[in-house]
């Protein structure tokens, strides 16, 4: 059982560098694009992270023994480290101390109504997609 935890562990931890590499990318390409406005590069992580995992949640459902590599590597560690909860909050704080002071609720309202209704649908999604691959 130790091998286990100790193989899922590595997956978690191989899949949040991936994740983090792909935010730290996905911040910068969207600053640069969009500006300083509102922190763009954490509501899209948030938003595409919360449809992924939705999908991969209800997707990996029923898979088998191998499931729980899959969901160590893609949703603890690959989505674990895209999303950014922490990030979102520490960038409400920034603004509501900014003088955009009035785009922090707007900012969060955003993205957890969002963010939930794209959970949801990541999860539709899946169910209307699934199919089964054995080993996976």
């Amino acid at each position: 059982m130790a091998t286990i935890w100790w193989q899922q562990l590595v997956l978690v931890m191989c899949g949040g560098a991936l994740g983090s590499a792909a935010r730290f990318w996905l911040s910068g390409a969207l600053l640069r694009r969009l500006g300083e406005g509102i922190p763009w590069g954490t509501l899209a992580a948030n938003l595409i992270g919360s449809f992924a995992i939705g999908f991969l949640a209800v997707w990996l459902e029923g898979r088998g023994p191998h499931a729980l590599y899959w969901r160590a590597f893609l949703i603890v560690g690959l989505i674990g480290g895209f999303t950014t909860y922490s990030s979102l909050m520490l960038e409400c704080l920034l603004l509501a101390r900014s003088p955009r002071s009035g785009m922090a609720l707007v900012y969060l309202g955003t993205t957890l109504a969002a963010g939930l209704l794209l959970v949801w649908l990541g999860s539709r999604m899946a169910l209307a997609v699934r199919e089964p691959f054995p080993g996976v």
